[in-house]
């Protein structure tokens, strides 16, 4: 009787099935931790060390004496007129060139979702400027951009006169079509994956409700694009950062003024060796990027929480 009330008084003992599912959730823990480990290292190592150096560098005044300044890089890069002009720049072709990817490819998906005759082929068509080399693509806006191009070539037959594109204003139209040129068909592809996976269910009752098609578009596709719409916007923003190879290959070091941007200074001041001053230029482009982003990530939210509900 003694040893009974004992063990009642005790704590009960833990059922086997218990710790055979500990063991088991301790084992999946530490099997996916060895599967996170490596790419956990490589992003700490690729990413996150080198970031960390970069805003070393921007709170210096120089990699060798290392003595800290701490905000006097930053305030001296935004007096920098060659940064306020490439920021300018920068800023206005991305104004300029995302929003035009972003609506022409959903019109093309758009029109492409439509059983019109040759379709296969006008998709071929806006696809293949994904496969050409950027060599391939500055050669062929040479031939029609050069003074002597193509393009004013056509221009003196009908009575003009010829253009110098690439040094004039309309240097940032001739890299505006180049960009749009490059990316619609990637957008559009992504855009017509998104629509083909909008419940067929949902559409034919609006169809049945009498919706005309502009109000099941902004009612219910724009709805479920709005992921699609986010990501298509983030990849047209990060490529049109990206113009810089094009441009680069097109004019040089120093560009017309217009298309004179952040990546042209960067590439400057690199090889110059002025890290500290490029180091606070690209902090400071990351800052921009992130609170343009978190907008995009807000606004997607903000039109897609009923969806997913």
């Amino acid at each position: 009787m003694g040893k009974k009330r004992k063990e009642r008084r005790g704590k009960a003992p833990v059922p086997e099935n218990y710790i055979k599912t500990t063991r088991r959730t301790r084992r999946l823990k530490i099997s996916s931790g060895a599967f996170i480990a490596p790419s956990f290292l490589g992003v700490m190592l690729f990413f996150i060390l080198p970031f960390m150096v970069v805003i070393y560098y921007s709170l210096i005044d120089n990699p060798i004496s290392a003595n800290f300044v701490f905000l006097d890089n930053f305030s001296s890069i935004i007096g920098n007129t060659s940064f306020r002009t490439a920021v300018r720049n920068t800023f206005t072709f991305a104004a300029v060139a995302v929003p035009l990817a972003v609506v022409l490819s959903l019109l093309l998906a758009i029109v492409l979702e439509a059983k019109l005759p040759f379709r296969s082929q006008f998709r071929t068509f806006f696809l293949s400027p994904m496969m050409v080399p950027v060599a391939s693509v500055v050669l062929i806006w040479q031939v029609l951009f050069h003074y002597n191009g193509a393009i004013n070539e056509v221009l003196v037959k009908l009575g003009g006169n010829k253009i110098d594109w690439m040094k004039s204003d309309l240097a940032l139209i001739v890299v505006v079509i180049l960009f749009l040129w490059k990316n619609l068909g990637y957008n559009m592809i992504l855009f017509m994956a998104a629509l083909a996976s909008i419940p067929k269910d949902i559409l034919e009752v609006a169809r049945l409700e009498s919706a005309t098609p502009l109000q099941t578009f902004f009612h219910i596709k724009i709805r479920y694009l709005s992921s699609s719409l986010l990501f298509v916007t983030i990849m047209s923003l990060i490529s049109s950062f990206k113009i810089f190879r094009e441009v680069y290959l097109l004019t040089g070091d120093y560009p017309y003024d217009s298309i004179y941007t952040l990546q042209h200074f960067m590439n400057n001041k690199f090889r110059s060796l002025d890290y500290q001053t490029l180091s606070a230029a690209a902090i400071l482009m990351s800052l921009v990027m992130i609170v343009i982003i978190g907008i995009l990530f807000i606004a997607e939210n903000h039109f897609g929480k009923d969806v997913e509900g």
